[in-house]
């Protein structure tokens, strides 16, 4: 098959092409690199600075059109699956639409069907617009609500849901939103983590190695605030037992490298899964604290390894996990290999691949 995948996120899209590669199918990756990450693609959709960026990228898009057109399958990242206004998206999805063949709406990241369902119907615990019944007010929350509820935007996501032939969500939280809508065409397939080489994890020694990645702009909405005042605050309780390393606004191929010889990553805090940072550290051996609530097990039909230290969304919570890591680092050797095992089980990107291969051929 042909296949263009086009947006980016964490880089599921490259990984996930690399696996359908490897399965013999012709993959082109069209993105921005999902901006400042700077992620591998074939064809660079990055928008450039100031107030002519979004008329330079459709100039960009209309002389590489011939590369968007006669696929077999077309899956976008999100509904804003360029960094355009959504009304400017709507022709250039109809054009995607008219010259290929299926075309595939991914639930990754932020979208109207997310931040509607997670404000309105609270179906979740916990999410990044509520805590129980009560509504997150921080700004990056407040900020997406007023970017999604009545606006171009949720248009541009209702019309692109109604038409596509399939929608792939790839957390449970993704499934909640979309399966009650699309309960024919929606398929939830875990995201794609191409294991290293050497999977034997790092054996401890000496100080638990703790590690952060903090967003710029988006440290209360992701709880990193939260995760980042515990972690501070334990180092300081026990100075010999502990070291805490940041990352801050880093590409993703430092990040990568910064993350290497850890023990523990902090990602995650309102998430009831791990997200694609949090895979990739898992897969060389690193233990996460986050997101790994009962459903994400379920959903992945997962019964025996728990390998995720689950923190609710609260100082107190996360702050307990780490001290019981540091009185009891023997727990280590054994979480360690349990999340090697756990990605290679359900995140093996040719797994993954052969997954989306049979959805492909089943449209």
């Amino acid at each position: 098959m042909r296949i263009l995948l086009l947006g980016e996120y964490s880089n599921v899209h490259w990984t996930l092409a690399e696996g359908l590669r490897q399965l013999g199918h012709e993959v082109t990756v069209a993105s921005n690199g999902d901006f400042w990450k700077s992620y591998p693609r074939d064809i660079d959709l990055a928008r450039r600075p100031g107030r002519l960026g979004g008329l330079l990228l459709m100039a960009d898009l209309w002389r590489q059109r011939s590369r968007l057109r006669g696929y077999d399958v077309v899956q976008l990242i999100n509904p804003v699956f360029v960094d355009l206004k959504a009304d400017r998206l709507v022709p250039l999805y109809r054009y995607l639409r008219r010259h290929n063949s299926r075309l595939v709406l991914g639930a990754m990241g932020m979208d109207w069907y997310w931040v509607h369902t997670c404000t309105t119907e609270k179906p979740l615990r916990y999410s990044d617009f509520n805590i129980g019944a009560e509504l997150r007010t921080d700004e990056a929350a407040l900020r997406e609500q007023c970017d999604w509820l009545g606006t171009a935007k949720e248009r541009l996501n209702r019309l692109i849901a109604d038409d596509a032939d399939a929608i792939v969500t790839v957390l449970y939280e993704y499934d909640v939103c979309y399966r009650p809508h699309f309960p024919e065409k929606t398929h939830f397939i875990p995201l794609p983590i191409r294991l290293p080489e050497d999977t034997t994890p790092n054996a401890h020694t000496g100080p638990i190695k703790l590690f952060i990645g903090i967003s710029r702009g988006r440290s209360a909405y992701k709880g990193t605030d939260i995760m980042l005042r515990a972690a501070e605050d334990i180092v300081s309780r026990y100075p010999d037992r502990v070291v805490l390393q940041k990352a801050e606004g880093v590409p993703f191929s430092e990040y990568s490298q910064m993350l290497d010889g850890s023990d523990v990553l902090l990602d995650q805090l309102y998430s009831y899964t791990p997200s694609m940072n949090t895979l990739l550290a898992m897969s060389k051996g690193i233990v996460c604290v986050g997101g790994g609530e009962p459903e994400n097990y379920e959903i992945l039909q997962e019964t025996e390894l728990r390998p995720i230290i689950n923190v609710q969304p609260t100082y107190d919570s996360v702050y307990e996990a780490l001290e019981q890591l540091v009185l009891h680092p023997e727990r280590l050797p054994e979480l360690k290999r349990q999340s090697v095992e756990y990605v290679r089980r359900h995140h093996d990107y040719l797994k993954v691949a052969r997954q989306y291969e049979q959805l492909y051929q089943s449209l």
